[in-house]
């Protein structure tokens, strides 16, 4: 990608390969301690992100199955998860684990009958649920499968046929140039789904490292840089069959916003949410269009990014504020 955009450019070339090198060198703090594991199922469990502060209904984040949940949890100084349980909520986390490759079989449909809605039984009372990108698409469906006490989405697809044609044209090549070597794997490795977000917008991935390579790496700056592009880069593979499904019958068919997505039986309609829902989009999200949105009836329109509104300088004000309201009036209130 860098030889293919910057040819012509030698400095800029040069700027990049020296902010990558900066990132690659960058140090790291140690991991912190996992949080407490409420319930398991499979290979996926529940993480309890309450804190002193907490009380009230549990609020279940759904991440997505591409890129590490701890988006959700960045650093300290820099999680929605601790900021919510500071104000008295009581988050906690599904994380998806990793895939072995006997279960190639486990389709997105899967991991919600089979995943999420035993972890979601293990609790004293319907939760409120939390859906996050591919997370909120898997959070719609299981609506329809399970009560809850609330349904929140952010920047969550659902109309597949909202992306641009561009971009499903591009994801289309992607799956037909990735899909034998991932068929023989049972698995469908990170590096596949990062090389399609590459494609998305390759002139700000090389600028961005372009940028950092005249940061201060001890600045808190390049922590917060490397802190992110450390998440981006990581990643549990997709099953065989969750890719499959994510490329055929999302992309490609749009089985959700065409209402033939069946799941545990059930078809989910956002029209027959029969809970108190929302759904936070961005305006600006490079990712999941705002056109590929479920359009609930109370629907926030954001100008933060995809990843910006979760952890961005604008997310407080952006998402995290509102969000914390909406949540605070339907699970703290008995």
């Amino acid at each position: 990608m860098l030889r293919e955009h910057s040819a012509a450019l030698p400095h800029r070339r040069t700027a990049v390969l020296a902010g990558l090198a900066a990132y690659q060198r960058a140090p790291r703090p140690p991991a912190r301690p996992p949080r407490p594991v409420l319930a398991q199922a499979g290979s996926a469990t529940l993480r309890d992100h309450r804190g002193a502060a907490s009380r009230g209904r549990p609020v279940v984040f759904v991440p997505s199955l591409i890129n590490p949940p701890r988006v959700l949890d960045l650093s300290a100084g820099n999680s929605l998860l601790g900021w919510l349980a500071d104000r008295g909520l009581s988050p906690m986390l599904v994380d998806w684990g990793e895939p072995m490759p006997a279960e190639r079989g486990l389709d997105i449909g899967g991991h919600i009958t089979d995943r999420l809605l035993p972890l979601l039984a293990a609790l004293d009372e319907p939760p409120i649920l939390v859906g996050y990108c591919l997370g909120g698409t898997i959070a719609m469906a299981a609506s329809a499968l399970t009560p809850l006490a609330g349904l929140a989405l952010i920047a969550a697809p659902w109309r597949f046929s909202g992306f641009s044609d561009r971009a499903r044209a591009d994801i289309a090549d992607l799956w037909t140039a990735a899909e034998p070597a991932c068929d023989t794997l049972g698995l469908v490795p990170m590096e596949v789904l990062q090389s399609g977000f590459w494609r998305l917008d390759p002139e700000r991935t090389l600028d961005k490292y372009a940028r950092f390579a005249e940061v201060d790496p001890v600045s808190e700056a390049a922590a917060a840089f490397v802190a992110l592009e450390d998440w981006t880069n990581q990643g549990a593979p997709l099953t065989y069959a969750a890719g499959r499904e994510l490329f055929d019958d999302f992309y490609d068919a749009d089985l959700p916003g065409t209402g033939r997505w069946r799941v545990g039986g059930r078809i989910a309609d956002p029209r027959a949410l029969d809970c108190p829902a929302v759904e936070f989009v961005s305006s600006t999200d490079r990712i999941v269009p705002a056109a590929s949105s479920a359009t609930l009836t109370d629907r926030r329109l954001l100008g933060a990014g995809h990843v910006g509104m979760i952890v961005g300088s604008k997310a407080h004000a952006a998402l995290w504020a509102p969000l914390a309201d909406w949540l605070s009036g339907h699970a703290l209130a008995r």
